[in-house]
């Protein structure tokens, strides 16, 4: 299974590209301002999107992809969300007013667009020719929100995506329990902006320390971390360095923590 990351910074500036994520050229994981780099091919050859949560960095190019890829798709793009995400997007953004309806477009029969509710712990298997099995996580933001677990139906390892997310209990006893491949986990904030980060249900190097802390023993595998602010990537990288440094001076154990960069391309 491939990723190839499209976005991963929690706002827009040369270079710096919103949440996206392509997996095996036909599910794209959030729509963030990334999904602008693919050619038109790439774009008509996504069959399924899997949303995290309605804010505008992770579903920003969804409309206008949608307008792009029409006249060129044979069947409706699959969009799956939270229903309170799609809730969102019918009100306030495919509303006639923002952008046409492209789930009534060209008819209600036949749209462009087709909307599907997932739930916190539901499992779903898209994909035709690349099958992948996907699991709904926890996530804990200001909207409703969730990650999710993705491996290739063939395969045991999963890449997890924590989407937007402050401290989660949840979503930690749920990914010990899978065979994990890799994490990518938020981290919008330095440890300065911490009150920022508490308010706007973020996380800072700090509550990552936290997070990580809860990973079970024995487990490890590489994490990334995403959606730093531009203007505070550095020093947040810096602040997770001190911190794994930290933890070896004390003998817990090591983490591979890697800072995401657009364009990477994973392996599973």
């Amino acid at each position: 299974m491939q990723v190839r990351v499209l976005g991963c910074s929690g706002a827009i500036a040369k270079d710096c590209r919103t949440t996206s994520f392509l997996i095996d050229n036909d599910l794209l994981v959030d729509a963030g301002t990334g999904v602008g780099d693919l050619t038109l091919e790439e774009m008509a050859s996504i069959d399924d999107v899997l949303l995290t949560h309605s804010h505008l960095d992770h579903v920003a190019s969804l409309p206008l992809m949608l307008d792009t890829v029409a006249s060129l798709r044979t069947k409706p793009l699959r969009v799956h969300a939270l229903r309170a995400t799609i809730e969102a997007l019918r009100a306030h953004v495919f509303n006639n007013v923002i952008w046409p309806d492209f789930a009534s477009i060209p008819s209600t029969e036949s749209p462009f667009v087709t909307f599907h509710p997932v739930a916190i712990g539901e499992t779903l298997q898209l994909g035709s020719s690349l099958p992948k099995h996907i699991e709904v996580l926890p996530a804990v933001h200001t909207v409703p929100a969730c990650g999710y677990a993705v491996r290739c139906a063939k395969g045991t390892r999963h890449w997890v995506f924590s989407g937007d997310t402050e401290r989660n209990e949840p979503f930690w006893r749920r990914v010990n329990e899978l065979d994990v491949g890799m994490l990518v986990i938020e981290t919008a904030f330095s440890n300065r902006e911490q009150a920022l980060a508490r308010r706007s249900l973020h996380l800072s190097p700090t509550t990552l320390a936290h997070e990580l802390a809860q990973i079970g023993p024995g487990k490890n595998y590489p994490i990334y971390i995403t959606h730093t602010k531009p203007a505070e990537t550095e020093e947040i990288m810096s602040q997770i360095d001190a911190l794994a440094e930290g933890w070896k001076a004390e003998g817990v154990e090591a983490r591979d923590i890697r800072w995401l960069k657009a364009a990477a391309v994973l392996t599973l």
